[in-house]
């Protein structure tokens, strides 16, 4: 797994390695340009650069950098030094820019000249490069502070940060390439994201010898009269158990069982209590799913006590791995959401940046700006793992931070997290910790996304279509 630190685990890194290790702040701004000067090397054989250039170090790493491409055959190499009164050297054409103006430590508003400088590099139609992280970017949240260098390519110094990938940073940073440079990491608390690689892990090749019951018994509970349609895309993704589980069971309403018969063949369908296609909590209902070594509840319910009450019950006498979604969560957030707390299940909670609000009483904007140090805070003071969705999603819980920066913006659709929620159960039901599967679930879900949108295009993609490509998904984890 890569690691990704945030602007202040950086500096205390730069720190350390200056005045414990004796290593000089020249020699590592020396190798950051040679770096810069490098990966501009591989990639163009010469032309016109302009290196814009901030008065801190990521200006002095783009000094260096010019410097030594100056000195390379093909290349003429332009220098614009901020407040330097040079900003008309930006009205002539290049075929690359290159931002040094600010580093991961921005966490102000841009504004003035240097605004105006951004929003002219912006403009200009040429290959742009940020060194470390597009400037105006918040390094530790990835948050556009009023504006930002639109990169077709960052090179990131020494290791990724959270920047690049939560909130804006996705959409400013183009494609990221990390150099090492010698400077010592040496804390552990770091947030860290999965690899192809790693998902191999989750997908072992199966023994021969092995029946249905190997593979755990997973369970997704949902849907009513007004939203019946979420809980089935759940299931899908359980369904046909397309991520591994050896049974699959879905539970929805009485009353519209005829509704859900048939829909997916390979579930067993059980129903619950309801009224008027609501559920109604009655607790045989769901003793009938204690068995389970896997649930997803919430998906389609609608906000109301009833469904509380059973997420209360669940949290209290499920002994399995618990994924809580949408209504569920909403639930919790409107009658209690202490029920959480000293829960017998192993839970992760799925909830966007809205759910999430509306559960710890931050309003969104405040969630945003640390949402790595609100899914922590959440999962210190209730016990369960987080899955905070977004662009990147973050989750935190007891095995520390893990970012998922595989999905893409053809996914911003309802029902996406629903199908999250199905994918998580049936790697659960394998065995994985309820943390592990929200993993591997973020990962696999993300990627078959991608694959979905290819396939056709971030606007027809649907949910239904990256349930289509989990197999797809799962075939490259395979072959890596």
């Amino acid at each position: 797994m890569e690691r990704i630190l945030s602007a202040e685990q950086m500096r205390a890194a730069d720190k350390y390695t200056i005045e414990r290790l004796g290593v000089p702040e020249s020699t590592l701004m020396e190798r950051a340009g040679e770096a810069v000067a490098e990966e501009i090397e591989k990639r163009f054989r010469g032309g016109r650069l302009l290196f814009v250039c901030g008065k801190g170090n990521n200006g002095g790493d783009g000094m260096i950098a010019a410097r030594l491409l100056r000195a390379k055959h093909g290349f003429s190499v332009f220098t614009l030094k901020l407040a330097s009164g040079e900003t008309e050297k930006l009205d002539k054409d290049y075929d690359v820019i290159v931002d040094c103006i600010f580093g991961t430590g921005l966490s102000r508003e841009v504004s003035g000249e240097t605004k105006e400088i951004i929003e002219k590099i912006n403009a200009k139609k040429c290959f742009k490069i940020s060194v470390d992280i597009p400037s105006g970017l918040n390094g530790s949240n990835g948050l556009a502070m009023g504006v930002a260098v639109k990169a077709d390519m960052t090179i990131s110094i020494q290791e990724l940060k959270l920047g690049h990938f939560l909130n804006d940073g996705k959409d400013f940073c183009g494609r990221i390439v990390n150099r090492d440079i010698g400077i010592a990491v040496f804390e552990e608390e770091f947030a860290r994201r999965l690899e192809q690689k790693d998902m191999a892990a989750f997908f072992p090749k199966r023994r021969e010898n092995t029946h249905k019951g190997s593979f755990g018994r997973a369970a997704v509970a949902g849907g009513s009269r007004d939203y019946f349609g979420s809980v089935l895309l759940s299931a899908s993704a359980l369904a046909a158990l397309k991520t591994g589980a050896g049974y699959g069971e879905l539970c929805v309403p009485e009353s519209l069982f005829p509704l859900y018969a048939g829909k997916v063949p390979e579930l067993i369908l059980r129903t619950f209590s309801d009224e008027n296609g609501f559920l109604r909590f009655c607790e045989k209902d769901f003793e009938s799913l204690a068995s389970a070594d896997s649930l997803a509840f919430g998906m389609g319910l609608g906000v109301s006590e009833e469904v509380y009450k059973a997420a209360r019950w669940l949290l209290a006498n499920f002994k399995g791995r618990l994924v809580l979604d949408a209504d569920a969560l909403n639930s919790l957030a409107a009658f209690g959401v202490n029920a959480l707390k000293n829960a017998a299940a192993d839970v992760v909670i799925t909830p966007h940046a809205k759910e999430f609000s509306r559960l710890t009483g931050k309003d969104v904007k405040t969630v945003l700006a640390d949402p790595v140090g609100a899914a922590k805070a959440f999962y210190e003071t209730y016990g369960a793992n987080v899955l905070l969705k977004s662009a990147t999603s973050v989750l935190a819980g007891e095995k520390g931070v893990i970012l998922n920066t595989t999905g893409c913006a053809g996914m911003a659709k309802g029902g996406s997290g629903d199908v999250l929620s199905g994918t998580i159960a049936g790697i659960a039901a394998r065995g994985f910790s309820a943390f592990d599967a929200a993993a591997a679930g973020a990962y696999l879900c993300g990627r078959a996304g991608e694959i979905a949108a290819k396939k056709q295009n971030e606007y027809a993609a649907t949910p239904s279509d990256t349930v289509a490509a989990l197999a797809e998904a799962e075939n490259e984890i395979a072959e890596s």
